[in-house]
Order: C-alpha cells, then sequence, then structure tokens
C-alpha cells in the first residue's frame, strides 16, 4: 500500500513538472505572438525588453527614421554647446532636418512595419503646434532659426522630445527571409520545449501500447490527443488545450465545476433535439408497422398477414386476460362487494318506487322497512350468486374449456370483421393520425425549459452522491 503511494505520488509530481513546463511555453508563445502588438509599450516602459527580443523577431532600427533623431540629437549638441541659433553649422542642420522632414512625409518609411497611423500621428501633432495645414510647411517652419529664436530652442526641442521623438523611435525595419515573410527565429526557443513533449508523448505512447495490447500504435497515440497541439510549429495558440487539461491532471488547477458546466451546455444543447429525434423516429416505425398492418397481425396473430415470431410458444393477450381475470375474481371482487350490494340494491329500489302497484302499497304500515330488506337481500342474493358463478366459471375445467372456446370465437370473429377492407383502413388510419397528434402537441412541445429542470436534478442528484463518498 505504502509502495502504491509512493507511486502515486512520484507520478503526481512528475505530472506537474511537465504541467509547468507546458504553462512555462505557452506564456513564451503568447508573449511571442503578442510581442510586436506591445513593443511600442514595451519600448517606452521596459526598452530592455525590444533590446532582446528584437533579434528574435528580425528587428532593426529603420535607418530613414534613426538618422532623423540622431541629426536631431546633433543638433541639440551643437545648440548646447553653441547656445547660438544662428550660427552656420546650426543652420546646417536646420536644413538636413527640413530635407529628412520632407522625405519622412513622403516616402512613409513607417509603411513596412504596418505603422502609417504613427505617421499620421506625428503630423498631426506638428499641424495642431504650428496652426498649419500642411505638416511639410509645419516641419519646416519648425527646423528654422527664425521660429526656434523667436520661441526658444529649448523649449521647442522640449516638445520635440516629449511628443514627436517618442512615436518616431517606435518605427522600425523587419528582415524578409527568401520565403516571402518575416524573419522571426522564435522556433530556436521553441524547439527544445517541442523535443521535450515529443520524448514524454513517446515515452507515454510506449506505456499505453503495453498496457492495451490490442490498440494500434496510432490508437495509443490519439490516447493522449490534445498532446499533439504541442508538437504543432503552426497555430501555436492551441497549446492552451493541453495546458489546462495537464493543470488539472497534475492538480494544480480544478477544473471540475468547469467541466460540468461544458457537459450539461452540450447536453441541454443537444439533448432536446436528440429526444425528440428519437421519439418521432419511434412514432414514425409505428405509423409505417400500421400502415403496413403489423400491429393488427400482431394483435390478431393471423396467417394471411405477415408472419408473426413467437419466442415462447405463448399467447400473451391470453394470458395476460388470464391473469387479469384471476386478480379481479379472487383479489378485487371481495374487496368490492359491498359497494355492489349498495348499487344493485339502490338500483332495485328505484324499480320498485317506479312500479305503480308498490306505489299503493306503501300507504300500508310496515311495507316500506319490508320493501328495504327485501331489496337488500335481493341484492346480495344477487352479488353472491354472481361471484359464485364467476369463480365457478374460473375453477371448473368445462366452464374454463368453454370461455376458452368463446375467447377464441370472439377474436375469429373480431378478426373476420376488421379484416374487411373500410373497417382495417379507418382503424389504420385512427391510428396514424392518432400518433400525429401525439407528435404535435406533445413531442415537439418539449420546452428547453424542461430539460433544464431534467439537467438541474441530475446536477442536485451528482451533489447529494458526492458528498455520501
Amino acid at each position: 500500500m505504502a509502495n502504491l503511494n509512493s507511486r502515486k505520488q512520484y507520478k503526481l509530481w512528475f505530472e506537474r513538472v511537465i504541467a509547468i513546463i507546458a504553462t512555462l511555453n505557452l506564456g513564451l508563445v503568447l508573449f511571442d505572438l503578442s510581442y510586436i502588438y506591445w513593443r511600442d509599450y514595451y519600448l517606452r516602459y521596459i526598452p530592455v525588453i525590444v533590446d532582446i527580443y528584437d533579434p528574435i523577431k528580425g528587428i532593426q532600427p529603420h535607418r530613414e527614421t534613426e538618422k532623423y533623431l540622431n541629426t536631431v540629437d546633433e543638433l541639440q549638441k551643437q545648440l548646447r554647446s553653441q547656445n547660438n541659433v544662428q550660427s552656420p553649422q546650426v543652420e546646417t542642420q536646420l536644413e538636413e532636418l527640413r530635407r529628412l522632414s520632407a522625405e519622412m512625409i513622403n516616402d512613409n518609411p513607417f509603411a513596412l512595419a504596418e505603422k502609417s497611423g504613427t505617421l499620421e500621428k506625428i503630423k498631426n501633432r506638428m499641424r495642431d503646434h504650428l496652426n498649419q495645414e500642411s505638416a511639410k510647411q509645419a516641419f519646416a517652419i519648425f527646423w528654422s532659426q527664425e521660429y526656434l529664436l523667436q520661441n526658444g530652442w529649448t523649449e521647442e526641442i522640449r516638445f520635440f522630445n516629449q511628443q514627436i521623438r517618442p512615436l518616431i523611435a517606435t518605427n522600425y525595419f523587419r528582415q524578409i527571409g527568401e520565403n516571402g515573410k518575416f524573419i522571426d527565429n522564435f522556433w530556436k526557443i521553441d524547439l527544445p520545449f517541442i523535443c521535450i513533449f515529443a520524448v514524454e508523448l513517446a515515452v507515454r505512447t510506449y506505456y499505453i501500447k503495453r498496457r492495451y495490447p490490442f490498440f494500434s500504435w496510432l490508437n495509443a497515440i490519439l490516447w493522449r490527443w490534445y498532446d499533439l497541439f504541442l508538437l504543432l510549429p503552426f497555430w501555436p495558440w492551441l497549446r492552451i488545450i493541453p495546458v489546462i487539461i495537464r493543470l488539472d491532471q497534475a492538480e494544480l488547477l480544478n477544473l471540475q465545476p468547469i467541466r460540468q458546466q461544458i457537459h450539461l451546455g452540450v447536453v441541454s444543447n443537444f439533448a432536446e433535439e436528440l429526444t425528440e429525434i428519437v421519439v418521432v423516429r419511434v412514432i414514425n416505425q409505428i405509423q409505417n408497422s400500421i400502415r403496413r398492418g403489423d400491429l393488427v397481425s400482431w394483435f390478431l396473430r393471423q396467417e394471411n398477414l405477415r408472419p408473426y415470431i413467437d419466442i415462447n410458444n405463448v399467447n400473451e393477450i391470453e394470458a395476460i386476460a388470464a391473469i387479469l381475470v384471476q386478480t379481479i375474481v379472487y383479489q378485487v371482487l371481495p374487496k368490492i362487494q359491498p359497494e355492489l350490494v349498495a348499487i344493485l340494491q339502490h338500483n332495485i329500489d328505484g324499480a320498485l318506487n317506479h312500479a305503480p302497484i308498490y306505489r299503493n302499497l306503501q300507504s300500508f304500515p310496515g311495507v316500506t322497512q319490508m320493501q328495504t330488506q327485501l331489496s337488500e337481500q335481493l341484492a346480495t342474493q344477487l352479488t353472491t350468486n354472481l361471484y359464485n358463478a364467476l369463480v365457478n366459471s374460473v375453477e371448473d375445467p368445462v366452464s374454463a374449456k368453454l370461455a376458452t372456446q368463446l375467447v377464441q370465437r370472439f377474436s375469429q370473429a373480431l378478426a373476420g370483421e376488421m379484416q374487411k377492407k373500410h373497417v382495417l383502413l379507418e382503424l389504420q388510419s385512427l391510428l396514424v393520425d392518432f400518433f400525429e397528434e401525439v407528435k404535435i402537441n406533445y413531442v415537439k412541445r418539449l420546452s428547453q425549459e424542461d430539460f433544464e429542470k431534467i439537467l438541474e436534478q441530475t446536477r442536485h442528484l451528482r451533489t447529494n452522491v458526492e458528498g455520501r463518498r
């Protein structure tokens, strides 16, 4: 027992280690998928991530925008060293910036990185700041000696560094491989994880094959179908499926409530349709059987209709009738005999009261009391005699034989009449219409509320069972 617990504990820890590795891999996958979208945020607040991960995604500084920012840095150095906006060196730098600004607007170096919106934001901010309708004109004015001298180069350079530079810095150049797609070296990070998952799946498949020798290797692999998502180099976001399953198996995440809701949701989605289909199919089969005459054949067991297969050489209808007769005679009638006597007595009194001669005799003393006693004795005697006759007919072999002959003759007569075309067709038509009404009025009225009640009762039942374990 101790050895078994130790093996279970070891298996649990192994599952947890693999689940943690798979979770780490999923985290890297999600980070890689979202890196381009969140790169601007990382660049502004966590630039070290950009420095590390840009080479993996094949991202390099864009030469045009990088040259633009370097030229602005050189201008700042000259302004700080000379503190003179009107120097020839400053004018040279300003002329270069005006040219680079026009090229940036015309060539749109942000297009390759799909950041044309960033360029529009830069142009709008510069137009608003200079109160100009043309972005080119706004840049030309901004990078002029007159404007910087009039508005103060320190304040204007601060505006550029705070409002314009961060937007320009987000631009980048991404290398394209020979396959025509952007270079992405994430596979170098992902490959060790895939190797781990592949080895683990191979080992699990081997043990599954040993445990179930009748399994094929394909069936053994498909036993852990969800682990295959960990090996796919494409659609890596699908790895969330095996990660969630493994976390649940490793008891690091309790998915029992969610799993129950999913199961109940699936059941509730198709249970109504499934039930309706099954019931309608059964009713359709009954209707087809009625149209073919199978139901009448079963009831009458006629040789000229479709052959009837008997599995026990017993006429079930006659056997059921015999059981019902014995139950009624020996069990039911003795219990309801007082009620039968009361009914007969009431009817006898009613018959006497309607007789003209008896109405004339009621004026004599004692006639009413005598009538009551007479009717009671007569009702009791009739009930007793009738019950004894029924008992004798059941117990007497001759009476039983006569009764059997009566039943057979009745069946033959009924069969003969029912085989008449108009009777048979009318009976079949009525039965088919009856079952059609059942489908319309009951089967197709199965509501979602009914299934929700059933599901709620099932959930309550499972809760009670689990609570008693």
